[in-house]
């Protein structure tokens, strides 16, 4: 089963490399396959940062995040509060 959810980019700088970092970092620590969607269907796996910087998702956007896998639930819930947490970063 595929658990899906769209959010919201609020962050400055969007999806960017230090962001991407910690997305993979995050999305590494599930057993669980994550793939990001962006508003013109590009998609990419959350265990590449340079397959999520060519998304090129940028503040004010939208990610479809789809995870799969045994801990699909837990992956969803932590890479969705990280984004719509601006990264952790403070603009």
């Amino acid at each position: 089963m595929t658990l899906s959810r769209t959010v919201l980019i609020q962050n400055r700088l969007g999806l960017h490399a230090r962001a991407a970092v910690k997305l993979v970092e995050l999305a590494q620590s599930f057993d669980a396959t994550l793939t990001i969607c962006n508003h013109e269907n590009k998609e990419a796996t959350a265990d590449s940062v340079m397959g999520l910087l060519m998304l090129e998702s940028a503040q004010g956007e939208n990610i479809t995040i789809k995870s799969q896998g045994k801990d699909a639930q837990g992956a969803l819930d932590a890479v969705c509060e990280l984004v719509e947490h601006r990264f952790d970063e403070e603009e």
